[in-house]
């Protein structure tokens, strides 16, 4: 599903002095994989991630996904792309507040030339939130919502387009150790029901058991060999 070859990525903070946040990475995820990648911050993770999703164009370097440049599209068909293929979880909820969390996770079908009919849409955000554990929040504002409950909302959002592939960027980081394991739970179970492809990073190397495989960026490259791991009971 996901191909990098010899991958870069440069910014020029000022004029000479480049900041190198990819250096030369080669990565190959496969169709169902649940893949965590540890880190420490500025160690290219977010950038990585990026560049997989095509909000960022590699300096150097080939991106392939399910058999296509992404970066070399047109910004409309990438811009498909990320809606229809890609779920995204970011560090923070990024929910909108006048919303209530019905409303939040139906909004990605509103950017959806093929989308499903309001009442059909509106019936599959109220599954999701089931399946979240939120049945009963539907009708619920943001400022409503614990910060564990906002962002088990956004898991139900990033899957509202049942995309093949969903990118998780730091997604436990503002959580408490109880409902870090509680999201990451939900991850395995949302892996394990539907054998959607996940890349989660995370800077904490506790976590990688989630996963079926783990990976480790130090400076902008994978540090060592891709390693398999037993999933959490």
């Amino acid at each position: 599903m996901i191909e990098l070859t010899d991958v870069h990525k440069s910014y020029l903070i000022e004029k000479n002095r480049p900041v190198h946040a990819v250096c030369g990475v080669n990565l190959h995820v496969d169709p169902g994989e649940f893949v965590i990648i540890t880190g420490r911050s500025g160690s290219g993770k977010t950038t990585l991630l990026n560049l997989i999703s095509g909000l960022a164009t590699p300096t150097r370097g080939k991106v392939t996904f399910s058999g296509r440049e992404i970066w070399r599209l047109p910004d409309r068909q990438q811009s498909l792309v990320r809606n229809q293929k890609i779920g995204f979880v970011f560090q923070f909820p990024s929910l909108i507040p006048s919303l209530t969390a019905e409303e939040n996770v139906m909004l990605p079908t509103l950017f959806n030339p093929g989308r499903e009919n309001p009442q059909e849409a509106a019936r599959r955000a109220v599954a999701l939130l089931e399946q979240v554990g939120l049945s009963d929040k539907r009708r619920a504002f943001p400022r409503q919502l614990s910060a564990g409950q906002q962002q088990r909302v956004v898991i139900a959002r990033s899957l509202m387009n049942k995309p093949d592939l969903l990118l998780a960027d730091e997604p436990t980081s503002d959580l408490d150790e109880q409902t870090e394991k509680e999201v990451m739970a939900l991850f395995q179970e949302i892996h394990s029901q539907t054998k959607i492809t996940i890349l989660l990073v995370t800077h904490t190397r506790e976590l990688v058991h989630y996963g079926t495989r783990s990976l480790h960026m130090v400076t902008g490259s994978i540090d060592s060999a891709p390693t398999a791991v037993s999933a959490a009971a």
